[in-house]
């Protein structure tokens, strides 16, 4: 018997991560997925960083993240576990997956990117493609990737945005960010300027509805 219980000639299920925080939505692919006897889900979660507590806990071979969680989003999660557990495979599953997600999340390392609308039997096929290591991206959201182009903000730029995304002052942005109050407010106003945003609020809502941050 292997680690798995399986028969020492078997081959051993991919063992997979299920991180999404509405619970209809996992429990009912998690069902789904049952069905496929080379696929077992060995843990799920729903939020950021619990999605991360699960990898760590039960070291799956592929995790499957929604875009958007509580406390961490998919590519952050994405981004550490390539860090701290390089073996375990990451995909990004997405309602609404826009340019810049795109590129962030093959930035990080992910090996998958999807709609929700995809099929339960699809996305199985999918994480069989990672976990072998291959590579599986929505066409149409590769498309509008190429055509949508890179951001137009630097790196400091979308960092200091970032910053601001939960309404921090200046004073506390420039803190965080090592800056003085005069630079950071000298780099939001460069930011509002490529985005045509009127201040900082208007620029990390139309960078994150780009998937900029």
């Amino acid at each position: 018997m292997n680690a798995q219980g399986q028969p020492a000639g078997d081959t051993a299920p991919v063992r997979v991560l299920l991180a999404d925080d509405e619970h209809l939505i996992r429990g009912a692919l998690a069902a789904l997925l049952s069905f496929e006897e080379d696929l077992r889900v060995v843990a799920e979660a729903a939020s950021g960083p619990e999605a991360l507590a699960m990898a760590r806990a039960h070291r799956p071979h592929v995790a499957v993240l929604d875009l958007e969680m509580p406390g961490a989003d998919g590519v952050t999660v994405a981004t550490s576990l390539r860090s701290e557990l390089p073996d375990c495979r990451t995909m990004i599953v997405t309602g609404h997956g826009r340019p810049g997600h795109l590129k962030r999340a093959l930035s990080a390392g992910v090996r998958g990117f999807v709609p929700k609308t995809v099929s339960a039997q699809r996305l199985a096929e999918i994480i069989r493609t990672v976990h072998a290591g291959g590579r599986y991206v929505d066409p149409e959201l590769a498309a509008d990737a190429i055509s949508a182009g890179d951001s137009p903000l630097t790196a400091r730029e979308t960092q200091l945005l970032e910053l601001a995304a939960n309404g921090a002052p200046i004073a506390e942005i420039a803190e965080r960010a090592a800056l003085s109050p005069g630079t950071v407010r000298n780099y939001l106003s460069s930011a509002a300027a490529k985005l045509s945003a009127e201040n900082r609020h208007a620029a990390v809502r139309i960078a994150r509805s780009q998937g900029w941050l």
